[in-house]
């Protein structure tokens, strides 16, 4: 890191006083390793294109994302396929990049162990699905990419009250949607690895991993997946029982999950997915914890050369 541009949510997580102090601390930390530092603040969503054009244009070589996983998953859309490396750090509701890295949850110490981090090369996802407008778009995600009931539980909490209750809010709509979500069928064509024939299944939530582990409550929901590889970790549930749900969980939380019982840990290339025939429910898509669209979608990884420059610490990488 030679010139760095620090990109920062004033919106993300939770409201609190030493938000500046700790900002300013993390930035104190940079000057007095010599990295050049400019700062710039998100003023909204679809605002982290321009900041990253002009740190481009004043000669910057990385950019660091202060904030959650929707404020790395904004920058990443415009850092996809360039050789300008990404460092996060951890200011979200959810910072599972940074929990994945092995950065934890204080800036300060992440912005540290950035100083002797490794520009990597890896791989990231893309999905595929229907905007609000009814069109095709598609986005790049690091951390996973969920279709069903992941995606209904990221529509649902209000922002401001994200702000000031943040990950409690997450437990009580999981709560919710467990006792009044009908978990509705759709169709599911997975192409698994090794393979050349698609199966297809009804499945009422697949949920595509690229992290080793999520941190906190869930942390290795899929074994096996990591940023490195050119595979997805999907998990499928093929029920709509609301006891299955309730014991898969709860064996997450607990730390021995099984895959059984219509919910299966599958090694794919791709999924695509699309409402079930006469179906009226809407199915949503999300992406590193963002809302984006409904059905029909398609989750893979995205073709060579296709892929994110990250700042990994050492004791990150395989």
């Amino acid at each position: 890191m030679r010139r760095v541009a620090l990109i920062h949510n004033p919106v993300s997580g939770q409201h609190s006083t030493r938000r500046s102090a700790i900002l300013g601390d993390a930035l104190a930390v940079l000057h007095s390793a010599g990295v050049e530092t400019i700062e710039l603040e998100m003023s909204g969503q679809g605002s982290a294109r321009a900041h990253v054009e002009e740190a481009v244009r004043r000669g910057c070589d990385t950019i660091i994302a202060c904030g959650g996983d929707g404020t790395v998953h904004e920058i990443l859309q415009c850092l996809v396929g360039t050789d300008m490396a990404l460092g996060v750090l951890p200011f979200g509701t959810a910072n599972a990049l940074a929990q994945n890295l092995g950065l934890g949850t204080s800036p300060v110490k992440a912005v540290r162990m950035l100083l002797t981090a490794t520009p990597t090369a890896v791989p990231v996802g893309r999905i595929l699905y229907r905007d609000s407008g009814g069109g095709e778009s598609s986005r790049y995600f690091t951390v996973a990419a969920g279709i069903g009931l992941d995606a209904l539980l990221m529509s649902r909490p209000d922002p401001e009250l994200k702000r000031r209750f943040g990950y409690a809010l997450y437990v009580f709509e999981v709560i919710r949607i467990w006792a009044t979500h009908s978990f509705p069928l759709f169709g599911a064509k997975v192409l698994c690895a090794g393979s050349d024939e698609r199966q297809e299944e009804q499945v009422s939530q697949v949920l595509a991993v690229r992290v080793r582990s999520f941190g906190g409550l869930l942390g290795k929901l899929a074994p096996g997946a990591s940023l490195h590889n050119g595979r997805l970790r999907l998990v499928a549930f093929k029920t709509r029982s609301r006891l299955r749900y309730f014991r898969f969980l709860i064996a997450v939380l607990a730390k021995r999950q099984t895959f059984t019982g219509g919910i299966e840990l599958v090694k794919a290339i791709s999924v695509e997915c699309a409402a079930s025939n006469g179906s009226s429910e809407t199915i949503y898509v999300e992406a590193d914890g963002e809302v984006l669209g409904t059905l029909p979608a398609k989750i893979e990884v995205a073709p060579q050369p296709l892929t994110l420059t990250l700042l990994i610490p050492g004791h990150a990488r395989p």
